[in-house]
């Protein structure tokens, strides 16, 4: 239980006083701090009318004329609901966070390929060793080749999306949580591994055109 700095209503947890509608500096996780179900399924267009809805109540305009500490309150409510909002409304890093949540992670440093991507990042890393070591006549050809690679790339990623968004549906409904954690751990290794991809490819095909 908390108290509100300005009511002194004792109260659960929450980013404003139920009673006088002060911000409230409690520590919140991400889908609290929104009051919102904590499932990975989530409708982002109420998230995002949800989040600007809080985001006056809490404003810290509105409590200028307030003391110091429920100013500090205002700050840090804010500070809490922005930071659950730009983790919830992107796929990956709910992903990410919700492991955190259960106390899981991705591998430390994520440094082992994912099998199923394996020869598709041996190739990509290859032409791309291969066009920055091309010399001015060859340029084009290895720009036209890694440009191929990435709409195949980028084809891969709205699998891994896809398949993403197939896993959170899951945890929706009764079933085996540590396979879907092994799932949700595979599909986001594999989309670490295709965003540092298609981020060298554009790097290479920007240097490309500049050269």
């Amino acid at each position: 239980m908390i108290e509100c700095l300005s009511c002194g209503r004792r109260q659960k947890p929450s980013l404003i006083c139920a009673e006088c509608g002060s911000p409230l500096a409690a520590p919140l996780d991400c889908f609290a701090a929104l009051d919102i179900p904590r499932k990975l399924t989530i409708d982002l267009d109420a998230l995002e009318h949800r989040y600007h809805e809080l985001s006056r109540k809490i404003h810290p305009d509105r409590f200028a004329s307030k003391g110091p500490k429920v100013r500090d309150a205002s700050l840090r409510a804010t500070a809490t609901l922005t930071r659950s909002y730009r983790t919830l409304r992107d796929p990956v890093a709910r992903g990410l966070y919700w492991l955190e949540l259960n106390g899981e992670k991705l591998a430390e440093n994520n440094k082992r390929v994912p099998p199923e991507l394996a020869e598709l990042v041996f190739d990509v890393q290859e032409q791309l060793a291969e066009m920055q070591l091309s010399d001015p006549e060859e340029a084009h050809e290895r720009a036209t080749e890694i440009a191929a690679r990435r709409i195949e790339l980028q084809f891969k990623m709205d699998e891994a999306l896809a398949e993403l968004d197939r896993n959170f549906a899951k945890w929706d409904q009764p079933a085996d949580q540590k396979m879907l954690t092994l799932e949700l751990k595979a599909t986001l290794s594999n989309i670490a591994y295709l965003r540092t991809l298609i981020r060298d490819v554009d790097r290479a095909l920007e240097n490309s055109k500049a050269a």
